[in-house]
């Protein structure tokens, strides 16, 4: 295995500027190339696109120069899957690190076929996480692991996603429409589909045949027009979204995991949210409760609500950032935690000088 590992950006948005920063960062990853999608990053600094000084790799659009690169591994964090992108640089012999909702692949449906085709021709892997679904299941996949007896695995995701502007995101499952829209459970259940795949994730670590996979959508309106910095909620429409994805065994619920996101002060009905982050409950032999939050540092400088963004798109990239060693090693194929060992977070320990 290679002392260092030679990677490649591909995009730089906000997940992908974080990813850079960390790349540019560890001694254990040289930043070779980056993917530049708007034409006008083409030909920019890597470190300027990201807010680091000059790193002396230019962004391009050139995907036959990235792949001539030869690197390890592609950090991959465009916002939604492009499967003909990742053909081409699977295909090319090139591994793949991603956080755009990818898990297991099984939502593709024949390009899942496409992807597994390339890694065949180009004994390459390709590997997806991100904070949630990603390293919630792989924590609740640890907790399970002192119990003799599992009857249940369940992954609760709490968050006040007021001051989170991505309606690009957030509009697709449901956000914004009328409380009464008959497609808000389609929508739901397209927009969160990934979960369904983590679902399978888990249902592999504890070596259980699922009979089915399903999605259960709740949703709450605002009884106010709810004013946010990019677009504003009007009253009688969704500000607030509950979405369950299931194992089911024996018609029983085996393995749900589950998001609760609300937005707003005039949600009706008015779900509490206590604090942001996921309780992971294990039902078992013994029943263990995880329960995982985060809060900035107190050396982390911010001057708005967007600096604050910054630490979601941080524990959205790492995941997939440490796994790069692992899923250069692995087999060819897709990957999941279950395929690798424990990833570890090398290079990002950071020790003060000494004072006398």
């Amino acid at each position: 295995m290679p002392n260092t590992y030679r990677v490649v950006q591909w995009t730089t948005g906000n997940v992908g500027k974080s990813a850079l920063q960390a790349i540019a960062a560890n001694p254990s990853l040289e930043l070779v190339g980056c993917y530049a999608w708007s034409p006008e990053k083409a030909g920019r600094d890597a470190g300027e696109l990201c807010g680091l000084a000059p790193l002396g790799v230019a962004a391009t659009n050139d995907v036959d120069a990235l792949l001539a690169l030869k690197p390890d591994c592609v950090v991959y964090n465009p916002m939604w899957i492009n499967v003909d992108e990742l053909v081409r640089i699977l295909s090319a012999g090139v591994n793949v690190v991603t956080t755009a909702a990818f898990i297991t692949g099984h939502n593709l449906g024949e390009g899942r076929d496409r992807i597994l085709e390339a890694c065949r021709e180009g004994n390459s892997t390709i590997f997806g996480s991100g904070i949630s679904p990603g390293f919630a299941e792989l924590l609740a996949i640890v907790s399970a692991m002192v119990c003799n007896r599992i009857d249940k695995v369940t992954v609760n995701e709490a968050a006040d996603t007021t001051f989170y502007d991505s309606p690009e995101t957030e509009k697709p499952v449901g956000f914004g429409q009328p409380i009464d829209h008959p497609e808000l459970q389609a929508m739901a259940a397209k927009g969160t589909a990934v979960f369904g795949e983590a679902v399978r994730l888990v249902a592999d670590a504890l070596g259980v045949e699922l009979d089915e996979v399903r999605c259960v959508a709740e949703f709450a309106q605002t009884t106010a027009d709810l004013v946010m910095e990019s677009w504003t909620i009007p009253a009688g429409c969704v500000a607030g979204v509950y979405i369950s994805w299931q194992g089911i065994v024996g018609g029983n619920a085996v393995i749900d995991l589950n998001v609760r996101w609300r937005k707003g002060q005039t949600l009706e009905p008015d779900w509490k949210i206590d604090q942001d982050g996921w309780v992971i409950q294990i039902d078992g032999q013994p029943s263990v409760t995880t329960k995982v939050g985060f809060l900035p540092p107190p050396y982390f400088q911010a001057q708005s609500i967007a600096d604050f963004m910054v630490l979601g798109h941080i524990m959205t990239a790492m995941p997939t950032i440490n796994a790069i060693p692992a899923v250069v090693a692995a087999a060819p194929g897709i990957v999941t935690y279950n395929d690798l060992p424990l990833t570890l977070p090398r290079g990002v320990l950071h020790t003060a000088p000494k004072t006398t």
